[in-house]
């Protein structure tokens, strides 16, 4: 079945880094958009970071961009996120998200989720 496993969340104090995996199978990964969202206490879920299937075409939230890099690495069926220099405000649980569009349906599938706690 397919499972999108998260890891690497923790507590971390400020100015500190992250790296997140998040293990694909059960699908065709390099057919797959991976994507990381995060949810802080009390919010909306929002879109991080974003990577296409293939060419290395990545995209970045605003509040991120300069800090955090997501990358994939196809033969692992893993898509990571490094966070660096990071704040209190990044205090949200992490996400990883798989998409690829068809027809008659598009196909998305989501972890669990890992916390990532910025706090001194």
């Amino acid at each position: 079945q397919v499972q999108l496993v998260e890891s690497g969340g923790g507590l971390v104090q400020p100015g500190g880094s992250l790296r997140l995996s998040c293990a694909a199978s059960g699908f065709t990964f390099s057919s797959y958009a991976m994507s990381w969202y995060r949810q802080p206490p009390g919010k909306e879920r929002e879109l991080v970071a974003y990577i296409a299937t293939v060419g290395g075409l990545t995209n970045h939230a605003a509040s991120v961009k300069g800090r955090f890099t997501i990358s994939r690495d196809n033969a692992k069926n893993t898509v990571y996120l490094q966070m660096n220099s990071l704040k209190p405000e990044d205090t949200a649980v992490y996400y990883c998200h798989a998409h690829r569009g068809g027809v008659p349906r598009d196909y998305d599938y989501w972890g669990q989720g890992t916390q990532v706690t910025v706090s001194s």
